[in-house]
C-alpha cells in the first residue's frame, strides 16, 4: 500500500506515518472504546487525521487561502460560511477579502469578486422568490463566462442541489439527465435553445445565461430586478453533482456533498504551488471536475481566472503574456494543440510568469510531457484522479523529468492499493486494478450503483503499477483490457507507442473479436498534416517495439478522433465506425 505522506518540499512542517481515512462519527468513536485494542487503534488514526489536517491548514496559510484578517472582517466572514456553507461563503469571502480585484475576464471583461457577491446575491433572491427550496435540483448548462459562477454561487446561496450539464450533450441527454437528476430549475445558454426543444419548463423556470437577445427570461434581467443583499440562510448546505465523462456509455451523477476536511485543497497545494492572487488561464470547461475544483480554488485563493467560451491556442497564448498569467489549467487535447503552434513562437513570448500548466482529464503520455517540458520548461503538473475518486496522485515536474511517463506519487491524504482479481495487493512493478480512498469521494451514482470497493477503497476503473520509488503508471482501463492469444494487452501501451511516432497526431485502440487469437486490436490513426503512412507502415513499427500479440489487426485513418469537450476519446463511438474502414 502507498499513501500520500509527502511533504513536498516543506520541511518546516512536521512529517507523520500513514495517512489513513477515519469515521469521526459519535457511534463509531464509542464502538471503538468498547474494546481496549479499538479504542488504541481509533486513536491513532485519530492522531494521525489531526495531523493531516494541522498540515493541510499550514498550507493553506502559505499559500495565502487563509491568512490574518483585520478584526472588522471576521464577522463577514463567519457569517457567510454560517449561512451558506463552504461554496456559497466563499463568494462572501472574495467579496470581503478582495473587494473591485477581478475574479474573472471573460469576454465581457472584468468582473469584480464585490460583483459576483452581489450578483449572485440578487440572482439567489429572484429565484427564491420563484419557489426554489433548498435541496431543489439547480440544472447549469453553460460554457465558460461569469454567468456560469454567477449561477452557481446564486444556487449554493439557496442550498441547491447544482447539478452541472456537459455542454456536449445531445437533446435525448439533456432529457434523460434532467429527469433522472430531478431539475426544478434550468441555467442554459443560448446556443441550446434547440437542444432543450421539447422539453418541459422546470417548476422554478429557465434562465438564459449567455445570450445577445435581451428579455425577461436572462440571468441578467433578473439580477438587475433582485435584491443585492445577503438571502437568508438557506435550511441544507449544497451538494454538487457532477456528471462522469461517459465515453462508454450514459453519463452517470456523481453528486458530492460538502467538504468536511481540507484534504481536498492541501492535497493539491502540497504538490503544486498555487498561490493567492495570482491569474490562472483556465481553458478547460467549468462543468467537469477539473475545471470546476480550478475555478473553486481560485476563488479562494482571490486569484483572476481568465476565461472563453471556446478554446483557441493562438488566442490562449496571447492572453498568456497580456495577463502575465502564472497558470494555465488543460486537459492533454488542448496542449497538444497548444504546443503546435511551434516551440519558437512559443519562446519568443514572454511567459515568465508561468509557473503552472495544470493538466488532467485523460492520459498526457511522456512524449506530450517531454514536448511540453521543452517548450514551456519544468512546469507540467499531471493529476490523476476522476469524477469519483476525486484525485489520487500528481506527477510533478521532477517526477516526469525523472520518468516522463508517471502520473505522480500519491497525494498526501489519500491512499492506493493495487490488487489482482483475487483481491491480493500486487508488488511493485506489477500490474494490479488501482483502488483509491480518501475522504473526497463521491457519494454513489445518482441513478443508483457504485464502482467496486474493496476494505473501504474504491476502484479508479484503470489498471496500473508502482515503481521502487513509488510513483504510479497507468497501464490502461481494467474494462478494455484484450486477452489475445493467451496474453493480457491493455489498449494504452498501444496508443502511446503511435502517438510517439513523429507522423502520427493521434491515436486510439480498441479489442475486436478475432476467430484465432480470440481477441485482437483495432487502431484508429490521426496523421499529421502533410504526412503518409501505410497500414503496412504501422504495423512494421509496433511488430519493431512491442511483442507481436500487441500489433493491431488492422489500422482505420481517421481526420480526427471523437472526444468530448474535456478531451477524452469517446470509444464507443470508434466501436460503430471501425468496422469496414480499414486500409
Amino acid at each position: 500500500m502507498l499513501d500520500g505522506h509527502d511533504a513536498g518540499g516543506l520541511t518546516n512542517l512536521p512529517r507523520h506515518g500513514e495517512s489513513h481515512i477515519v469515521n469521526l462519527h459519535p457511534k463509531a468513536i464509542i464502538n471503538a472504546a468498547l474494546d481496549p485494542k479499538g479504542l488504541i487503534a481509533g486513536a491513532a488514526k485519530l492522531a494521525d487525521r489531526a495531523g493531516d489536517e494541522a498540515y493541510f491548514a499550514a498550507l493553506c496559510i502559505r499559500s495565502g487561502l487563509v491568512g490574518p484578517e483585520p478584526p472588522r472582517r471576521l464577522p463577514q466572514l463567519l457569517l457567510g460560511f454560517q449561512r451558506y456553507g463552504l461554496l456559497g461563503g466563499a463568494a462572501v469571502a472574495g467579496a470581503v477579502r478582495q473587494g473591485d480585484r477581478a475574479v474573472m475576464i471573460d469576454e465581457r471583461g472584468e468582473l469584480s469578486y464585490k460583483a459576483l457577491d452581489e450578483r449572485s446575491n440578487a440572482l439567489a433572491n429572484a429565484w427564491r422568490e420563484h419557489g426554489l427550496e433548498a435541496g431543489e435540483g439547480v440544472a447549469i448548462l453553460a460554457r465558460n463566462h461569469r454567468g456560469f459562477l454567477e449561477a452557481v454561487f446564486a444556487a449554493a446561496k439557496c442550498g441547491a442541489r447544482i447539478v452541472l450539464l456537459n455542454t456536449s450533450f445531445a437533446g435525448p441527454q439533456i432529457r434523460a439527465v434532467a429527469e433522472r437528476e430531478g431539475t426544478d430549475l434550468l441555467v442554459f445558454d443560448d446556443e441550446y435553445s434547440n437542444a432543450l426543444e421539447g422539453i418541459e419548463d422546470p417548476p422554478r423556470g429557465r434562465y438564459r445565461a449567455w445570450t445577445d437577445a435581451p428579455g425577461e427570461d436572462t440571468l441578467d434581467a433578473l439580477i438587475q430586478r433582485g435584491d443585492t443583499s445577503g438571502p437568508p440562510k438557506p435550511a441544507a448546505w449544497p451538494k454538487i453533482t457532477i456528471l462522469t465523462s461517459g465515453t462508454t456509455g450514459t453519463p452517470k451523477g456523481a453528486p458530492r456533498a460538502e467538504p468536511r476536511s481540507l484534504s481536498l485543497i492541501g492535497g493539491l497545494l502540497d504538490k503544486v504551488p498555487f498561490r493567492a492572487r495570482e491569474v490562472s488561464e483556465l481553458c478547460v470547461p467549468m462543468f467537469h471536475a477539473l475545471g470546476f475544483m480550478q475555478a473553486i480554488v481560485g476563488v479562494g485563493l482571490g486569484s483572476t481566472l481568465v476565461v472563453r467560451r471556446r478554446f483557441d491556442p493562438q488566442q490562449t497564448l496571447d492572453s498568456l503574456e497580456k495577463h502575465n498569467a502564472t497558470a494555465m489549467v488543460m486537459v492533454p487535447v488542448m496542449l497538444t494543440r497548444f504546443l503546435d503552434l511551434g516551440e519558437e513562437p512559443i519562446k519568443e513570448r514572454d511567459l515568465s510568469a508561468l509557473r503552472i500548466v495544470f493538466v488532467s482529464g485523460s492520459a498526457l503520455g511522456a512524449d506530450l510531457a517531454q514536448r511540453a517540458a521543452r517548450a514551456l520548461g519544468p512546469v507540467i503538473y499531471n493529476l490523476y484522479g476522476s469524477t469519483e475518486i476525486a484525485y489520487a496522485t500528481i506527477a510533478t515536474p521532477e517526477d516526469l523529468r525523472a520518468t516522463p511517463s508517471t502520473v505522480g506519487k500519491v497525494v498526501r491524504g489519500s491512499i492506493v492499493k493495487l490488487l489482482d482479481e483475487t483481491g491480493k495487493e500486487v508488488s511493485a512493478g506489477e500490474t494490479g486494478r488501482i483502488f483509491v480512498g480518501n475522504i473526497s469521494r463521491f457519494e454513489g451514482y445518482t441513478g443508483g450503483g457504485n464502482k467496486d470497493v474493496v476494505a473501504g477503497l474504491m476502484a479508479s476503473g484503470d489498471v496500473g503499477h508502482f515503481d521502487a520509488q513509488g510513483r504510479l503508471y497507468i497501464d490502461g482501463r481494467d474494462d478494455e483490457m484484450i486477452v489475445s492469444g493467451g496474453e493480457n494487452v491493455f489498449p494504452a501501451e498501444i496508443e502511446e507507442l503511435l502517438v510517439a511516432h513523429e507522423s502520427i497526431q493521434e491515436a486510439a485502440a480498441i479489442g475486436v473479436e478475432d476467430e484465432k487469437f480470440g481477441q485482437r486490436l483495432r487502431a484508429f490513426v490521426v496523421l499529421k498534416n502533410g504526412a503518409q503512412l501505410t497500414e503496412d507502415d504501422i504495423v512494421r513499427y509496433v511488430k519493431e517495439n512491442l511483442a507481436s500479440y500487441k500489433v493491431p489487426r488492422e489500422v482505420v485513418f481517421l481526420g480526427e478522433l471523437p472526444r468530448n469537450p474535456t478531451g477524452k476519446v469517446l470509444k464507443r463511438e470508434l466501436q460503430e465506425r471501425g468496422e469496414g474502414s480499414s486500409g
